[in-house]
C-alpha cells in the first residue's frame, strides 16, 4: 500500500486577499458596525487565553483574572469605534496594548452599551487555569507570558485544521501516527517501523512526514493571516512569533 498524505485546501493567498481576513475586516468597519464587531468577537474568542495569562502573570486570583479578562473583552468590543487607525497592525500588538490600557484604567465601570454583537461564552476557569498551571514559565514576565500564550495559541488553532482534514479524509489513524513528527525528527528506526505499520516502503513515510509538516505549516499561516492585514505584516509577524517561542518564556 503506498502513504500518501493529500495537500488540500485553500490556493496561496493572494496579495489582496488580506481585505478578507478578520482583522482587516475590523480595521475596514472600526465605525462600530455590526460585522466589524463580529469579526473582533471571533478574534477574541480564539485569542482569549493569551489574556487570561497575562491578567495571571501580573498577580491576580485565578477568579479575578477571570473576570478581569471577560470584563476586557467586552469593553473592547463596546469600543471598536473609538480605535485609532494607526492601532490597526497586527492584532497581537493592538491587543496587548489596549488590555493595559484596560487594566490601568477603572476596572469597575461597565462596559460601554452596543448592539446586534454578543461576547462569546469564555472557557471555563478550571480549563484556563489548569492549562496556566501547565504552561507557566519560571520568572516569565506578564508580557512574555502573553506573547508565548498567543504563539501556543495560534499553533494549536493549525493543529486543530490539520487534525480535522485528516479525519474528514478518512486519514485520522494515520495522523495520529505522524503527529509527533511535525516537531520531532524520527529516531533510528522510527521510519521503518512507520513502513511496517502502513505496509509501506520507509521512502514514503519520509514524503508523507515531509508533507504533513508542509501543510501543517500553510494552516498556521492561514490562521495566523487573520491577525494581520497584509503579507509583509505576515512575513513579520511569523518571524517574531518564531523568535518568540525560541526564546522559551
Amino acid at each position: 500500500m503506498e502513504f500518501t498524505i493529500e495537500e488540500t485546501g485553500p490556493a496561496p493567498r493572494r496579495p489582496d486577499a488580506f481585505a478578507e481576513t478578520r482583522w482587516s475586516l475590523v480595521a475596514a468597519v472600526q465605525d462600530g458596525s455590526r460585522s466589524g464587531r463580529e469579526s473582533l468577537a471571533e478574534l477574541c474568542q480564539a485569542y482569549w487565553y493569551p489574556v487570561f495569562a497575562y491578567v495571571r502573570r501580573c498577580g491576580h486570583a485565578p477568579e479575578i483574572a477571570y473576570e478581569l479578562t471577560q470584563s476586557f473583552f467586552a469593553h473592547l468590543l463596546a469600543e471598536l469605534r473609538d480605535a485609532r487607525p494607526q492601532e490597526f497592525g497586527r492584532f497581537r500588538n493592538f491587543l496587548l496594548a489596549r488590555l493595559n490600557r484596560f487594566l490601568v484604567q477603572d476596572r469597575h465601570q461597565p462596559a460601554p452599551a452596543h448592539e446586534g454583537c454578543a461576547l462569546p461564552a469564555p472557557p471555563a476557569l478550571s480549563e484556563v487555569e489548569q492549562r496556566q498551571q501547565r504552561e507557566l514559565v519560571p520568572d516569565a514576565t506578564p508580557e512574555r507570558a502573553f506573547q508565548r500564550s498567543f504563539a501556543l495559541e495560534l499553533l494549536a488553532h493549525g493543529l486543530i485544521r490539520l487534525r480535522q482534514e485528516a479525519s474528514e479524509g478518512g486519514r485520522i489513524a494515520m495522523f495520529e501516527r505522524l503527529e509527533p513528527y511535525l516537531t520531532n525528527e524520527p529516531g533510528p528506526g522510527q521510519y521503518e517501523l512507520l513502513a511496517q505499520a502502513f505496509g509501506t516502503r520507509p521512502l514514503a513515510m519520509v514524503i508523507a512526514i515531509k508533507r504533513l509538516r508542509h501543510r501543517f505549516r500553510e494552516l498556521v499561516d492561514a490562521e495566523l493571516a487573520q491577525t494581520v492585514a497584509s503579507g509583509a505584516e505576515l512575513d513579520a509577524e511569523r518571524d517574531a512569533l518564531l523568535s518568540i517561542l525560541g526564546r522559551g518564556a
